[in-house]
């Protein structure tokens, strides 16, 4: 497991020169490109002071935390982008079914599902090994309506790929409580893509709102050079 100092290490001088250079750049400069995507200034900037994080910083984020997955140990991840959690919601396994027509999920450890309500970023995290569908909110929110859809969804994948029921009758589902809570109304973003990065690495949330400027400079920092630090 990566240390608390390792993840709280300061930044070096550059790569804070590099984030402000970025924030005060033109919107429209495209100013990293991976998965498919471009981040243009005006979509880095949405992790500068107060700003809500935007899907294009989620969803590059969120793969970033998968491309890193599975080495060093570490779990093995699939993670969904943010349009994932409305389909489902609304049009359930079918709506999705060709998503992961590259990927066998029950191969995965664990699943990381943005979730979005509007104007408040979560979290889901489907653990395949455990038999766990959690729900994490920075405010402290409860979504069983999301853990069933979540739940609904795997058993339908499984019988649809792998031709087989799922047993899900003793599998836990839970809206985490008792972890790192946001004291504004706009750090949302940065708290989920934090949980996911920590549950990516099977660490403890050794994080709070005090971290968030730092973690929104170093997010920054990581999409602008398509590696996790």
């Amino acid at each position: 497991m990566f240390s608390q100092y390792y993840m709280m290490i300061q930044l070096s001088e550059e790569a804070e020169m590099a984030v402000e250079e970025a924030w005060q750049g033109k919107p429209g400069n495209i100013l990293s490109e991976a998965f498919r995507m471009r981040i243009k200034g005006a979509d880095l900037r949405t992790l500068s002071s107060l700003e809500w994080l935007n899907d294009e910083i989620m969803n590059f984020y969120f793969n970033l935390i998968q491309e890193r997955s599975g080495s060093d140990n570490l779990p093995s991840v699939h993670v969904f982008n943010t349009f994932f959690y409305p389909k489902v919601l609304k049009e359930g396994h079918k709506g999705v079914r060709r998503w992961t027509k590259q990927v066998d999920l029950f191969s995965k450890d664990i699943i990381l599902i943005p979730v979005h309500l509007g104007v408040h970023w979560c979290l889901a995290c489907i653990h395949l090994r455990k038999g766990l569908i959690q729900y994490f909110d920075s405010m402290g929110g409860r979504n069983q309506q999301c853990l069933m859809a979540l739940k609904k969804y795997i058993e339908d994948e499984s019988i649809d790929k792998r031709k087989q029921t799922l047993d899900t009758s003793h599998w836990v589902l839970e809206c985490v409580q008792g972890i790192p809570q946001q004291m504004n109304g706009s750090d949302c973003g940065v708290f989920a893509c934090k949980f996911a990065e920590y549950l990516s690495r099977d660490a403890d949330f050794t994080f709070g709102q005090e971290h968030m400027p730092y973690f929104r400079k170093r997010m920054a920092y990581e999409i602008l050079t398509k590696k996790l630090l």
